[in-house]
């Protein structure tokens, strides 16, 4: 990409995972000099947008880089023109996603915030929102890149890959965080490692693992016996023969496939004491906001690692600096599957290897193929967001219901009802595309 003024647009500029951004674009400011970043947020973010905001021009200024910030909630205003729009929404803010966590552990069901019952009503308040940057972006920027890391980062992308014309990938900080814990274990440098992983975002198998141009799957997959040399062994926290039988290296998500007994039993025992994972966040985002305050602040802090999504950024900046720069390098990014994972459709979204240039991410051929183990599940949760996507997008109250029946972690025609219709009540100011109600 050539661009005398790079233009950046950050959707959901008053996260508090913005610092971590801008101390990325100031790492990177020689390779991918940003003259115009907007940060733009709803008027309800309109307070934390001002601290974060002047957070990120002290540091900015004491980097000496001459990135011209922008603060607005004039969101059509910040797109016209982008070169890149980033998007990191939380659409109902904390408070939602404590309804979305705690409404499935009524029926003693996981409540998460990306996958099962909780995922599923973050994707129906969140899609028609991302559609409608969209849209702004067709019309304002048609030549940007939209660069989505707003969970459910896959079904979000998916959703804009079949009904837009915006050039999309999705994003997620586990497959660099993958590459980083076996760097660690290793004790080498990131750079040393290399995976092939397949699946989709949040469900995704690590099936190779290259570390200094040895392959060191099996050893990692049987307890790191023989290979190299390993700095510190880690607890996988996986059943030894179990993993070996998986035959690829879960993500952490998977826990809640595999150990969905256990997970919940955790999940309500902490209900008691701490409540929600949300309730969690929103105290260390409080701490967080007092700290950006401090107009002595000039860096990021420390304590920004412990809100959860770390190296967002990282992985964010280095997709930015390859398409700018045409680098012709591999990411592990969301993008349309087109045939290469072969049991799935080709219109989804996948999580893959891809090489990255000027014109975006291309999947790059599979090195293994998937057991059936593996593809089995991953079907049946590709089916789960095909459904999702569907719903809405057209307030499809049925294929609501059918993609809670079918969700492994729902799985019960009964309860994913009766999940499905709290989730409408409680976000019936969030949907309203789900104008026929209840059937």
């Amino acid at each position: 990409m050539v661009s005398k003024k790079l233009k950046v647009v950050v959707i959901g500029g008053g996260s508090s995972y913005t610092p971590e951004l801008i101390e990325g674009f100031i790492k990177n400011y020689p390779q991918l000099p940003v003259s115009e970043l907007y940060l733009v947020d709803i008027p309800e973010g309109e307070e934390k947008l001002r601290i974060v905001g002047e957070l990120a021009r002290r540091m900015l200024d004491e980097a000496n880089v001459d990135i011209a910030l922008h603060l607005t909630t004039n969101r059509r205003a910040a797109i016209e023109g982008a070169d890149f729009v980033t998007t990191q929404i939380r659409v109902g803010m904390l408070e939602a996603r404590s309804r979305d966590e705690r409404i499935p552990l009524k029926y003693n069901r996981i409540g998460q915030e990306t996958t099962g019952a909780g995922g599923f009503a973050k994707a129906l308040r969140t899609i028609p929102v991302i559609l409608d940057i969209c849209k702004d972006m067709e019309e304002l920027a048609p030549d940007a890149f939209l660069l989505n890391f707003t969970n459910p980062a896959g079904i979000v992308t998916e959703a804009v890959l079949k009904h837009t014309n915006v050039k999309t990938i999705g994003l997620c900080n586990l497959p660099i965080g993958t590459k980083m814990q076996i760097a660690d274990w290793y004790g080498v440098e990131v750079s040393d490692v290399e995976v092939e992983m397949q699946g989709i975002n949040h469900l995704n198998w690590t099936t190779k693992i290259v570390v200094r141009g040895k392959d060191v799957t099996v050893d990692v997959l049987h307890g790191f016996g023989g290979g190299l040399t390993v700095k510190n062994i880690p607890d996988l926290e996986w059943d030894p023969l179990f993993l070996k039988s998986v035959g690829a290296l879960p993500c952490a998500y998977h826990r809640y496939y595999y150990l969905p007994e256990e997970i919940v039993k955790d999940q309500l025992a902490v209900l008691e004491t701490e409540g929600t994972r949300a309730d969690v966040v929103k105290k260390v985002e409080e701490q967080l906001f007092e700290k950006y305050k401090d107009p002595n602040l000039k860096r990021k802090p420390p304590e920004l690692e412990k809100r959860g999504g770390a190296y967002y950024s990282e992985a964010a900046i280095q997709l930015i600096r390859s398409i700018y720069n045409d680098k012709k390098d591999s990411h592990i990014v969301n993008v349309r599957n087109n045939g290469i994972i072969s049991e799935l459709p080709a219109d989804v979204s996948i999580e893959v290897n891809c090489l990255v240039d000027a014109d975006g991410a291309h999947p790059l051929p599979l090195n293994t193929t998937l057991s059936p183990a593996i593809r089995g599940l991953l079907q049946v949760v590709k089916a789960y967001e095909e459904l999702t996507v569907k719903a809405a997008v057209e307030g499809d109250y049925e294929a609501g219901l059918q993609a809670l029946t079918i969700h492994p972690l729902v799985g019960d025609s009964k309860v994913a009802k009766e999940i499905f219709d709290e989730i409408l009540e409680a976000n019936k100011g969030f949907l309203p595309q789900f104008k026929r109600g209840r059937k």
